[in-house]
């Protein structure tokens, strides 16, 4: 009888988490000077030999990491991500995303499905963020997450819509400023303002500064709930309306309501759902999930997106889509009236 899919997706639990020790324990830094044996590679990750060798055949056998001979291994091409210090790390992501809250949470999602509240408040008594905000080393942990995750699609974002017709950009809940800093590098005459709580500024100055863009920007403290910039001609928002309910997301549409001049622009970068889902959909729909358990947020359809702009007094203009192999969405919105 033929192996059945649903096997291939369900266990696919085992290769996820391999990867996430990998990066827990920091193999990727461990391997980036060359290839290393069991025991070497053990004393500097504080980990059991036997055990550690064990790991990387498993990551030898997903092609992270070559195994040379019985026991000597190098990382290999797709297992650079693995290195804290590589451009295209994705660490963080994989310990915030496989880690043992959100694993928890997902581990949770038929009780979610059967009465509709977020497993992570079920599981843990108070939202995610909350958690965060009293978790220093998990709130470093999403901040680099984000951060990592920002990095990697910019590039699709830039390329498919043209910053540069903006004098003054704000990015609303910019954590770290990597989005902005890649905005403000291929809009070179445009100054920025980059807008979030403290904890997700933390980075900021360093961020900016390595891009060479801290003189054209203006780190602003706030809580976008309540008031955010005025004076910008683009407010950018770039995953933060997927993480909130209608009422919470319209209350930070709002907000940037407020505080646009008459010719200003909103830009909700995120994903839109279809009105019929496909297997290309995939990344969409995964996302969404991720927001049932997590959060009370949600990917939203386009027609959805219209209607949550309508409430905060916008309207859609414009849907442009990312570079190609990207799933993200530039709504751009002005105001009603």
């Amino acid at each position: 009888m033929a192996r059945s899919p649903l096997l291939d997706l369900a266990f696919g639990y085992m290769p996820a988490q391999v990867v996430y020790a990998a990066a827990e324990l920091r193999v990727g830094d461990a391997l980036a000077r060359g290839p290393r044996g069991a025991e070497d590679l053990a004393k500097e990750t504080g980990t059991h030999a036997p055990s550690l060798r064990r790991l990387l055949r498993a990551l030898a056998s997903l092609g992270i990491v070559t195994q040379l001979d019985a026991d000597l291994f190098e990382l290999a091409p797709p297992g650079a991500g693995l290195r804290s210090d590589h451009p295209d790390s994705v660490v963080g992501l994989l310990r915030l995303y496989c880690g043992p809250e959100v694993w928890r949470s997902w581990g949770d999602l038929a009780e979610t499905v059967r009465g509709g509240e977020p497993a992570w408040e079920r599981l843990f008594g108070m939202s995610s963020f909350e958690f965060f905000d009293r978790d220093e080393e998990l709130s470093k942990t999403f901040n680099s997450a984000m951060a990592e995750h920002t990095r990697n699609v910019a590039p699709a974002i830039i390329g498919g819509y043209d910053f540069r017709r903006f004098h003054m950009i704000a990015d609303i809940g910019g954590g770290d400023g990597t989005l902005l800093a890649a905005i403000l590098r291929a809009a070179p005459e445009a100054r920025g303002v980059l807008f979030d709580l403290a904890g997700g500024l933390a980075d900021a100055e360093r961020t900016l500064g390595d891009a060479g863009v801290a003189g054209r920007c203006e780190i602003v403290t706030g809580d976008f709930f309540e008031s955010v910039p005025e004076g910008a001609d683009a407010y950018v928002l770039k995953s933060v309306i997927h993480d909130w309910d209608d009422e919470r997301a319209a209350a930070i549409l709002s907000a940037c309501r407020r505080a646009m001049r008459p010719d200003a622009r909103v830009l909700i970068v995120d994903f839109v759902m279809p009105p019929v889902v496909t297997p290309e959909n995939a990344p969409n729909v995964m996302s969404d999930i991720n927001m049932m358990v997590v959060l009370k947020g949600r990917e939203r359809t386009e027609e959805e997106f219209r209607a949550l702009l309508a409430a905060a007094g916008l309207r859609t203009a414009a849907v442009t889509p990312a570079l190609p192999g990207s799933s993200y969405r530039i709504i751009e919105a002005v105001p009603a009236a």
